[in-house]
């Protein structure tokens, strides 16, 4: 079967003056068959080659095939620029002679001319290609990844009490949770972000931070630093508020509390009243503020250092 907005492999069924015509591999018949035009034919193609194709409608509305891959397909979003401001809707500039049309209905926010913005691609109530902004519909839940995963993604959408929504690699929906967040995202943002659990549907949840316990390892690395930089105290205590600790130490409290039990238990620091003080055998570090700890402290502060 010949799919509108994909790039697939289709057989030379036959040649003429003005191209070849092409049908799917499952069509024994050739029945279903679209025209790839002369000036899009590669050299020396004969019945019964392959050719790896975009199928579209084009100006004159017809199903037709083309060599060349757009900046957008089926699955993907990409940035598109406006070319064309309308009454019916914008038309956007993704790669061919056709430009792709952008329905009033599927646009977010104010459209520009010479604009860029993020879209995806879908078939409307006649056949036809168009552009859309509501990204939920278009991303894909069939992702190969794995919970641990890094990946690279970008922000489509910022829903109070819920979170960022992603387009993960371009192709794949994901969602970083509201408690996640300790700094300010915005629509177009690129992030790399740890796949945290892949729902039963298939959609992805994601963290900014690593795996737990590396990341009680980072989280620790920069209370030890902080303590180190304010001459071997910080106050900070178990009591202290989640405002007043994001705002020493840019963490969650839930993190803090994770990474100062990790370090107490490695004896790198105390927990008084007043604060977080270093441990005896920790002072040393002091007069070396301006060296960055070992991402390891495990090998670095799990024993207190002898004194001579």
């Amino acid at each position: 079967m010949i799919k509108l907005g994909e790039m697939q492999e289709l057989e030379v069924t036959k040649k003429v003056d003005f191209g070849v015509y092409l049908k799917s591999p499952h069509d024994e018949k050739g029945d279903d068959r679209i025209l790839l035009p002369l000036k899009q034919v590669p050299e020396n193609t004969a019945a019964g080659d392959k050719i790896n194709v975009f199928v579209y409608r084009d100006s004159n509305d017809r199903v037709i095939a083309t060599v060349k891959r757009p900046k957008i397909v089926m699955g993907e979003i990409a940035y598109l620029k406006v070319v064309q401001m309308t009454r019916i809707g914008a038309f956007l500039n993704w790669g061919l002679e056709k430009d792709l049309f952008l329905p009033f209905k599927e646009q977010v926010g104010e459209i520009k001319l010479n604009g860029e913005y993020l879209v995806g691609l879908y078939v409307d109530k006649s056949d036809r290609l168009c552009a859309t902004m509501n990204l939920f519909n278009v991303l894909r839940t069939d992702s190969p990844y794995k919970v641990n995963d890094m990946v690279k993604g970008t922000v489509f959408s910022l829903k109070r009490g819920l979170g960022a929504m992603v387009a993960v690699e371009g192709k794949y929906l994901g969602l970083i949770h509201e408690g996640e967040i300790l700094k300010p995202l915005h629509a177009g943002d690129v992030v790399e972000v740890r796949v945290s659990h892949i729902k039963e549907d298939g959609k992805l949840d994601l963290s900014l931070k690593d795996a737990p316990r590396l990341q009680i390892d980072k989280d620790g690395e920069k209370i030890l630093n902080t303590v180190v930089k304010n001459k071997g105290f910080l106050p900070l205590t178990d009591d202290s508020s989640p405002e007043d600790i994001k705002e020493k130490l840019n963490l969650s409290k839930s993190s803090f509390k994770k990474a100062v039990g990790r370090l107490m238990k490695r004896n790198v620091i105390e927990m008084t009243r007043d604060g977080i003080r270093l441990a005896d055998g920790s002072k040393k570090i002091e007069n070396k503020s301006t060296q960055r700890p070992n991402r390891n402290l495990n090998n670095k502060y799990a024993k207190t250092p002898k004194r001579k």
